[in-house]
């Protein structure tokens, strides 16, 4: 008997296994790392900003673009959380709290692939939020592509969706070019030192994700699902998440249930809530250094 035959017996029987276990559950643990490469090179060569402010800008955004998150499931749910971290005195107030609450962490995110809903709480300008809505359909192109993940034999899969206007990890640097012709006037300079000028949101990105079947459940980190088995690495082209624990069936149990806090909205809604308020607080801030949000035609 050769090798795929043996790996593919071997497969069945840990479908077979998970699947005839009643109380089936797991927790993976993953990390969240987001490039800063565009924010930084903004960052160095904006005169607004002293170096006592880029340093202190540079050691925010790391705690905002690195993060550790727990994903609890079990058959047919899961919660997505981001592990608990008490803020400094100081720390985590203002526009960079609130964008931070845009860089995949907030509240318990809870996704149900069996009715394929999911539930999050998002807190945004002091009010709760409730988001319910039907999961993505990912249109996943599976590839023969393996590699090993924390021992896991895995196989590549990648899929193309519109970005998301309120995850501001999607937005990309301008080309130099663009800047500049941006620039062209004097007094339109002067005007406009809006810090996220710079910046633009692609119409769309490319996920690629690494799954593996001898964990045969239907999910992953964030809003991912949809493989025949366990994601355990996401990779967008900015942001990469890393699975660097699995834990399965421990005597510990946790209660995988949707949140229940806020006011309940839809994704849409929701996020033509926040883009608006953005746009107000873009045009309040114009020529103090504000956030200003860009979607590209």
């Amino acid at each position: 008997m050769n090798t795929k035959n043996l790996y593919t017996i071997a497969l069945f029987f840990s479908i077979f296994v998970v699947h005839a276990q009643k109380d089936f559950q797991g927790m993976a643990v993953y990390e969240s790392k987001t490039s800063t490469s565009d924010f930084k090179s903004r960052i160095e060569g904006n005169k607004n900003i002293t170096p006592e402010m880029q340093k202190m800008i540079e050691e925010r955004m790391k705690k905002m673009f690195e993060k550790t998150f727990f994903l609890n499931f079990d058959k047919s749910a899961s919660i997505y959380k981001e592990e608990e971290k008490l803020d400094a005195p100081g720390q985590g107030q203002g526009g960079m709290r609130m964008m931070s609450s845009f860089m995949g962490g907030g509240g318990t995110y809870y996704k149900n692939v069996k009715e394929k809903k999911y539930t999050v709480d998002k807190e945004f300008m002091g009010k709760e939020f409730l988001i319910k809505d039907s999961l993505i359909t990912y249109k996943w192109q599976l590839s023969s592509e393996t590699r090993v993940i924390g021992g896991y034999n895995c196989f590549k899969a990648t899929a193309v969706i519109p970005a998301s206007k309120t995850d501001f990890r999607n937005f990309k640097a301008k080309k130099k070019e663009e800047v500049k012709e941006g620039e062209a006037k004097k007094e339109e300079k002067e005007k406009r030192t809006n810090f996220m000028d710079d910046f633009e949101l692609p119409k769309e990105i490319t996920i690629t994700a690494w799954y593996t079947p001898e964990i045969p459940i239907n999910q992953g980190p964030e809003g991912y699902w949809g493989l025949p088995g366990l994601i355990l690495e996401v990779n967008d082209g900015k942001t990469v998440i890393l699975c660097s624990k699995v834990v399965l069936n421990s005597k510990d149990k946790v209660e995988i249930k949707a949140p229940n806090n806020g006011k309940e909205i839809s994704q849409k809604d929701y996020d033509e809530t926040v883009t608006k308020k953005m746009e107000e607080m873009s045009e309040m801030g114009r020529g103090q250094g504000g956030f200003q949000m860009r979607t590209t035609r």
